[in-house]
């Protein structure tokens, strides 16, 4: 059975307020669809709508994922733990999407508009580099870092690419080589990687990197690149063997640097600290459309929904 967490968390609740129910399962949030629905179409009987919602959803050969919601027992209001219908984030906002209620409408404009902002960055992939780089300054990244991690972005597509030209196509293949990437530059794997910096298998182990770390990434996975490219090696084992001569080239350096700075390049540090739910809610406020007197109302409901705290509500 999952686990359910119950220590604090920065990971956001898109569904916060309102008096919807929630639990965190393995680092996500599951909400109480019979709340959500109460909430957005104060139904008298949310759970019959619910029912009907559900049946009506398969009638029309919607995903089972849908509608097929997870099970939880949760404190009823008699007090009782009962059996409740939850679903995660992206299965709320799928069902908001077939609730005909003045509330749904900023949701669905918020995901038209993120759907059009995905769809622009398809046609132009520099505006997503560039809505990255603001995340990042906005969750208190510095400059410097910013511009490393984009870096970094376009030596590991290199990278991989590279990979997948001489034969490497399997996904547990690509994890293998990074792993072996990392040993032999770092003397730790991804996991040991994560565990040095505290840190979860489903964090981003970049993200939490310094900036030096970042920079011996980009030279192990360039050399890497370089090698392969000029070598030309057949199949997967013979790729190895030119990574972990990559690997210990990045080792060489990063010990000369470890010698003559008197510091490790690999660090405990992690950027855990620059992330918190306020930053993240600012961070999904922006998103919203553009805000006009006959919609304001509404858009101030979805920010309660955000967990928009109401000193942030403009």
């Amino acid at each position: 059975m999952s686990k359910m967490l119950e220590k604090p968390t920065n990971k956001i609740a898109i569904f916060e307020g309102g008096g919807i129910r929630r639990i965190l399962v393995n680092d996500e949030w599951f909400f109480s669809v019979v709340d959500v629905i109460g909430f957005l179409t104060e139904s008298a009987d949310p759970t019959t709508y619910w029912r009907v919602l559900k049946k009506r959803l398969m009638d029309e050969g919607a995903s089972q994922t849908v509608t097929n919601c997870n099970g939880f027992k949760l404190k009823a209001k008699d007090g009782k733990l009962r059996l409740t219908d939850m679903a995660n984030t992206e299965t709320m906002l799928r069902l908001i999407q077939s609730i005909p209620s003045k509330k749904t409408e900023p949701f669905k404009r918020w995901l038209a508009r993120v759907g059009k902002e995905r769809l622009d960055e398809i046609e132009q992939p520099a505006k997503a580099i560039e809505r990255a780089k603001g995340y990042y300054l906005a969750k208190g990244y510095s400059q410097q870092w910013v511009e490393t991690r984009t870096a970094s972005i376009d030596t590991r597509h290199k990278f991989t690419n590279t990979l997948k030209d001489h034969g490497i196509k399997e996904n547990c293949e690509y994890a293998i080589l990074t792993n072996e990437l990392y040993s032999s530059s770092f003397g730790l794997d991804s996991v040991e990687y994560r565990e040095h910096k505290g840190l979860t298998k489903k964090d981003s182990l970049r993200d939490h990197m310094t900036p030096l770390e970042l920079a011996a990434v980009i030279f192990s996975e360039a050399t890497s690149t370089e090698i392969i490219s000029e070598t030309n090696p057949s199949g997967f084992v013979e790729t190895k063997k030119a990574i972990h001569v990559a690997g210990n080239i990045t080792k060489e350096a990063i010990e000369k640097i470890e010698r003559f700075t008197g510091k490790k390049v690999v660090t405990h540090k992690n950027a855990k600290e620059l992330d918190s739910p306020e930053i993240r809610r600012e961070l999904a406020q922006q998103s919203l459309p553009e805000r006009n007197e006959e919609l304001s109302e509404f858009d101030q409901k979805l920010k309660g929904l955000l967990g928009v705290p109401p000193e942030k509500q403009e």
